[in-house]
């Protein structure tokens, strides 16, 4: 195990956290430095066809070792971590045998990890945990996904009577910014299908995640002297918070969930003169999907309609972007492809979780990019966050799924 625990250190403690308001790819130079580290270890232990492009997209090859036809399988992860919080010298700490009470994260700004507020801490007494220190985020968003792909390639490599076809591995840059799967080439990476390895807790399959778009809406305003503004000022700020008050009150995140969608607001600018609202939709079903981006519009239009005479034009712009689709189209005509899945976990003695995502991975795009790709589970908890944590023996029950998913691909039929 601590082979596998060393791994993941190496890797988080690497700063490889990307950047919306980058236009390169990787959107941030520092990714280079845990790409550059990937391709060298993955060529240590024996891969073959390993290869880094000019975007830091990585691909390599468990070279297949029978002798009959085998569809060609992938395993997929993301190296980069979320800009919501630091991942800039991350520390992270080891809790052995986990005794299901509070953990101190950071003792100076009284900083717990307690399983009166995180209860999943319980389903992992007596464990071995990785935790943060209170002061960044973890990276097992995804570098456990990596470490996982890393150590079960491995022993492939160290254990040739395990049966099993060609595998190919992909790393990408910038996933957690949605741009993990933009450059990805389907073709080069050459498999009948993949898996990413980005979900949560142990045991999940998740082959259905949200139908997502963005939007930006521009209210304007008029700026007057406030002594002499009746009739006279336009206040964008009010105008966006009309807009805002207008969504369904209860259809946002944090009252939401399984199959519900969400209008969630997740920026807001503003001055007298103009105000911008950022906007994220998400709903499993299309139909929904369809009618909440309409909502959107609507309510926009409805503003217009009522400050045309007062503004002289448009008082709101808006634009309105598709980001991902629901897997579930691209993956149930295969649905052979989660029958392989479901199985290994249960020979493994694992209890599979399948479930949609509330979300969405390189996978749903890659799905869509012709490459089948739904999300087995890395192993952890409260992404994106200094309560980020995972156990280490959900990473290594992963790593064995992945060789039990090769070996069970490989058998005559």
């Amino acid at each position: 195990m601590q082979h596998i625990i060393d791994r993941f250190i190496s890797y988080v403690t690497v700063d490889t956290e990307s950047d919306a308001n980058s236009d390169t790819t990787p959107s941030t130079a520092k990714q280079w430095d845990l790409a550059h580290k990937l391709v060298a270890e993955l060529k240590a232990i024996g891969l073959t066809e390993v290869t880094i492009d000019d975007n830091a997209y990585i691909m390599a090859t468990v070279p297949s070792n029978v002798d009959h036809d085998v569809p060609v399988i992938g395993f997929i992860s993301h190296f980069d971590t979320s800009p919501d919080f630091s991942g800039a010298n991350v520390k992270p700490q080891i809790v052995s045998n986990y005794d299901g009470g509070d953990i101190i994260l950071n003792a100076e700004q009284n900083i717990v990890l307690s399983p009166d507020y995180f209860k999943d801490l319980l389903q992992y007494k007596g464990q071995t945990l990785i935790t943060t220190d209170g002061t960044t985020l973890l990276g097992a968003d995804d570098k456990a996904g990596i470490t996982e792909i890393v150590t079960a390639a491995e022993y492939l490599m160290q254990h040739p009577e395990i049966k099993h076809g060609k595998i190919r591995i992909g790393f990408t840059p910038d996933e957690e910014i949605g741009r993990g799967a933009h450059k990805f080439d389907v073709a080069a990476f050459g498999a009948n299908w993949a898996y990413t390895m980005d979900g949560s807790q142990i045991g999940e399959l998740e082959y259905e995640n949200f139908n997502a778009a963005g939007a930006k809406l521009t209210f304007k305003g008029k700026s007057v002297h406030p002594g002499y503004a009746k009739g006279k000022m336009i206040n964008s700020m009010l105008i966006a918070n009309k807009f805002i008050s207008k969504l369904p009150k209860e259809e946002v995140p944090e009252m939401t969930s399984g199959y519900e969608g969400f209008f969630h607001v997740t920026g807001i600018t503003g001055s007298i003169e103009e105000s911008t609202v950022q906007l994220i939709i998400r709903d499993h079903d299309s139909k929904k999907f369809a009618k909440r981006k309409k909502l959107v519009k609507k309510i926009a239009d409805k503003l217009n309609r009522n400050y045309s005479k007062q503004f002289g034009g448009d008082i709101v712009e808006y634009e309105i972007k598709d980001q991902y689709y629901n897997m579930k189209e691209k993956v149930e005509p295969v649905f052979h492809i989660i029958d392989i899945a479901e199985q290994a976990m249960k020979d493994l003695g694992i209890k599979p979780l399948i479930k949609a995502i509330r979300g969405g991975t390189d996978g749903c795009q890659l799905s869509y990019m012709g490459l089948p790709c739904p999300n087995i589970f890395a192993g952890g908890h409260n992404f994106h966050g200094k309560y980020e944590y995972v156990p280490v023996e959900s990473m290594q029950k992963a790593a064995d799924v992945i060789v039990k998913i090769a070996e069970l691909t490989a058998q005559k039929k």
